[in-house]
């Protein structure tokens, strides 16, 4: 796979894929305000239609991941209000790398890594 950063939420309460969750990256930049940079909601397969950063959009840095897990459970009336937003902050060291960070997601808790 080329560079570039993507993302998969599964939901492991419902034993498959996340659909309708709305993800938005952010840029943290060490200097300066944070910039959003990128949004999408997963698809049925709980991806995004295309990457957060491609290729060419990659670079060093510390970016956040948000998933808004709280209105993905209200819609579905699942009666959990624990989650609203699941943030994973993280580092990219190398931008000739594919940078893939897949959410596990269950009404009380998560589980994200570093994906392939």
């Amino acid at each position: 796979m080329s560079a570039g950063l993507t993302t998969h939420v599964l939901d492991t309460s419902r034993e498959g894929p996340a659909e309708g969750v709305v993800v938005t990256l952010t840029r943290l930049p060490s200097d300066g305000d944070p910039e959003t940079i990128s949004r999408g909601t997963t698809n049925h397969d709980g991806r995004l239609d295309d990457p957060l950063l491609t290729e060419t959009e990659i670079e060093p840095g510390t970016y956040e991941l948000e998933f808004d897990v709280g209105t993905y459970y209200s819609e579905r009336s699942s009666g959990s209000t624990f989650l609203e937003t699941v943030p994973v902050r993280f580092v990219v060291d190398d931008a000739d790398e594919h940078y893939h960070v897949p959410l596990l997601l269950s009404p009380g808790g998560y589980t994200t890594y570093r994906g392939s």
